[in-house]
């Protein structure tokens, strides 16, 4: 009896554990099926983004091909088929062009909400936007040629005249974008400083009853403006000198010149800044 007890009591152990290894087996099986569905989803998903690449580079390729079939020769009149090949072919540059345009309008939405997240793939549509934008300005200059020799292109789709506008229009944007950009970027990296016995300090109204800049009223042109980026070294012309303003310590050093005269090193431009863009130094 005490032989069966013990096979019995044996057999259970040996079952109990075939079960746990088994739920193992299955949990590690669903969470790689799991992890296998992710990469499969990442996969289709590049392979749609690259299949619309492909095919808009297609299509420049079939719009440089269209513009490498129309010839305009000076001084020779063109005959009727001859206009009618031109507006074709221009007819399809325009209807190239249009498609193109909606794929890389579509490609970037697409990137936008993409989990793929590629600066590489961003890259690459930006270029692709930017060639057509070249593109657009190549049939503006084949349009003025074909106008120069009366030749009309029928207007369908996309006009060419409208063209011509959208990349005037868009070349007056980018031009007002760099500009805003451009300002924007000296703002961001424009501090300005001033040092001064207290006297003049308190007579510039920079310095009133102890406190620094603490009124609107005083006098900013006292100051000079630096830009953070590469003024990193100011010569204060004192062998005496106190920062009125707060800034992080660590981040600037007073040292002195072969004068003993006090000169500011900036070590840490961005946190030297971060708390004022505005610097005020006593001397005597």
């Amino acid at each position: 009896m005490k032989k069966v007890f013990l096979f019995a009591m044996c057999a259970a152990v040996l079952t109990a554990c075939n079960n746990g290894a088994e739920k193992k087996e299955q949990a590690f099986a669903e969470e790689r099926d799991s992890l296998m569905q992710v990469i499969n989803d990442k996969d289709a998903e590049l392979d749609e983004i690259m299949g619309t690449i492909g095919e808009i580079q297609e299509g420049f390729r079939r719009i440089n091909e269209a513009e490498g079939r129309i010839t305009v020769n000076d001084g020779d009149v063109e005959s009727e088929s001859s206009k009618e090949t031109i507006r074709e072919n221009m007819q399809y540059i325009q209807d190239a062009m249009a498609q193109n345009r909606e794929k890389i309008k579509q490609l970037q939405e697409k990137l936008r909400a993409s989990t793929v997240g590629s600066e590489k793939l961003k890259k690459m549509v930006d270029d692709l936007s930017a060639q057509l934008d070249a593109q657009k300005i190549k049939v503006q200059e084949l349009e003025a040629r074909l106008a120069e020799k009366d030749i009309l292109i029928a207007q369908q789709g996309e006009a060419i005249t409208t063209l011509n506008e959208n990349v005037n229009a868009l070349s007056e944007e980018n031009k007002a974008k760099s500009q805003t950009v451009a300002e924007q970027d000296k703002q961001i990296h424009t501090a300005w400083y001033v040092f001064g016995t207290k006297s003049e300090l308190k007579e510039q109204k920079i310095l009133q009853k102890g406190d620094v800049l603490q009124s609107g009223d005083f006098n900013k042109d006292y100051f000079t403006k630096v830009d953070i980026r590469y003024d990193k070294e100011i010569k204060l012309y004192s062998k005496s000198a106190k920062l009125l303003t707060n800034h992080p310590a660590g981040s600037y050093r007073l040292e002195k010149d072969n004068k003993g005269q006090y000169v500011l090193q900036i070590t840490n431009p961005d946190a030297f800044w971060s708390v004022s863009k505005y610097l005020v130094v006593q001397v005597r």
